[in-house]
C-alpha cells in the first residue's frame, strides 16, 4: 500500500509539491510563533528578575510594562513595608541608541542593588554618572565598542567606563546609566518605570504582591513571566494569534489537499474501478486515497518545521529585535506543529476518501 501511495505521488509529482508547500507555510507560521512566545517566555523571566528581585512593581492598566510611569517617592514607601527587603528605581529608555534600536538603556542607581549585581568583565564602574555608561557584553560585540570608546543615546554622547555580564539577554544586549541621567534625558524628572523589589526572609512573592497592590494603588506587582506577558498587550496578542493561524492553517490546508486529493479521483477513475473488479474493497480504495493525503501533509509539515526553525531565527535579526526575544524550539514546539500537519492530512483526505467509496466501478471504467 504504501509503495502505492507514493507511486501515485511522484506520478504527479509538481501538484504534489504545490499541495505540500502550501501546507508547509501553515505548519512554518505555527511553529515560528509558538518559538516566539517561548522566547518571550524566557525574556519576561529575566523582566521579573532584574537585577536578582523577586518581584517588579509596575503602573498598572499599561499597553506594555515598558511604557509604566511611577513616582520616585514610591522606592522610599516601598522599602519601608514589612515585606520588602531593599527596593531600587529602574528607568528604562528604548529606542535610544540609533545602531541597536532594539537595546535597551537602563537609568539605574549606583548604589542600588540592580547596579550591584552586575559583574563587570572589563573596565571600572562609572565615577562620572553624567558621561559615563556602563556596556552589556552584548551590545559591545555587536556594535563592536570598548572601555573608552563612546556610545552615543538619544543624541547624547557617554564615555563606556566598563563592559558588564548578567546573564539575562535583553540587559546584556543594552546599557546601564546613572538613574538623574536617564531621567533628564526622558524628561521624566523623579519618576521611573519600575521598582526592583527584593523580599525579605521568608516572604512568598503572591503574599508580598497582594500587600503592595492593596496598598500602592494604580500598580501591579508582576511575579512570574507568565504574569509579565499578559501584562503587555504584544505577548497577549501572539498567543491569540496562534490558535488564529493554527485555525486558518487547518482550513487553508485541508481544503488543499482536499482539492488535489478530489481532482486526482477525477482522473483516474478508470485506475480506481480496476482496483475495485481485481478485489479491492471500497474501504481499501478509500484508505489509499486518505494515505496519499496524508503523505503530502506529512511532506508538507516536515518543510515546514525546518523552515520554521531557520525562519524565526532570521526574522528577528532582520527586524532588529534580537535583544527582546530569542526563538527558542521545543519538542512540544514541533510536536505541535507535526500534529497539525497529520490533521490537515487527515482532514483533507475525508471527503474524497468518501467519494471515492461512492463510485460506481462500471461507470469508472466506461470513463478509460
Amino acid at each position: 500500500m504504501v509503495a502505492i501511495i507514493l507511486t501515485n505521488l511522484m506520478r504527479r509529482a509538481a501538484r504534489t509539491v504545490f499541495t505540500a508547500s502550501g501546507v508547509a507555510v501553515g505548519v512554518a507560521t505555527i511553529v515560528a510563533l509558538l518559538s516566539f512566545t517561548q522566547g518571550l517566555q524566557q525574556t519576561a523571566a529575566g523582566f521579573v528578575h532584574l537585577g536578582g528581585s523577586g518581584l517588579g512593581v509596575f503602573q498598572a492598566n499599561v499597553s506594555e510594562p515598558t511604557t509604566s510611569v511611577l513616582p520616585e517617592s514610591m522606592v522610599d514607601r516601598l522599602a519601608a513595608t514589612p515585606d520588602v527587603a531593599r527596593a531600587t528605581p529602574l528607568m528604562l529608555i528604548v529606542e535610544g541608541v540609533k545602531p541597536a534600536p532594539s537595546a535597551v538603556v537602563f537609568g539605574a542607581e549606583p548604589n542600588g542593588f540592580f547596579t550591584q549585581s552586575l559583574v563587570l568583565v572589563s573596565g571600572r564602574r562609572p565615577v562620572d554618572e553624567s558621561k559615563e555608561i556602563l556596556l552589556g557584553d552584548r551590545l559591545a560585540e555587536q556594535l563592536h565598542l570598548g572601555v573608552g570608546d563612546q556610545l552615543t543615546v538619544k543624541g547624547t554622547p557617554f564615555r563606556i567606563a566598563g563592559v558588564y555580564h548578567s546573564g539575562i539577554l535583553f540587559e546584556d544586549s543594552g546599557a546601564i546609566m546613572g538613574l538623574a541621567r536617564a531621567q533628564q534625558l526622558t524628561s521624566r524628572p523623579a519618576e521611573e518605570t519600575s521598582v526592583e523589589v527584593q523580599l525579605a526572609s521568608g516572604v512568598h512573592a503572591a503574599q508580598a504582591a497582594h500587600a503592595i497592590e492593596h496598598e500602592f494603588s494604580g500598580t501591579q506587582v508582576i511575579t512570574d513571566p507568565q504574569q509579565a506577558l499578559r501584562a503587555g498587550a504584544n505577548g497577549t496578542l501572539i498567543s491569540k494569534a496562534i490558535l488564529v493561524i493554527v485555525v486558518i492553517a487547518l482550513i487553508v490546508g485541508a481544503i488543499s489537499v482536499a482539492n488535489t486529493m478530489a481532482m486526482s479521483i477525477v482522473e483516474r477513475q478508470g485506475e480506481i474501478a480496476l482496483l475495485s473488479t481485481v478485489g479491492w474493497a471500497p474501504a481499501r480504495v478509500a484508505s489509499m486515497v486518505l494515505g496519499e493525503g496524508l503523505a503530502v501533509s506529512l511532506l508538507g509539515a516536515a518543510g515546514g518545521l525546518l523552515f520554521g526553525v531557520i525562519g524565526a531565527g532570521l526574522l528577528v535579526h532582520a527586524l532588529g529585535v534580537s535583544a527582546y526575544v530569542s526563538p527558542s524550539v521545543t519538542g512540544r514546539t514541533l510536536g505541535i506543529g507535526l500534529l497539525v500537519g497529520i490533521a490537515i492530512g487527515v482532514l483533507g483526505g475525508i471527503y474524497p476518501a468518501w467519494r471515492v467509496t461512492r463510485m460506481r466501478p462500471m461507470k469508472g471504467l466506461g470513463a478509460t
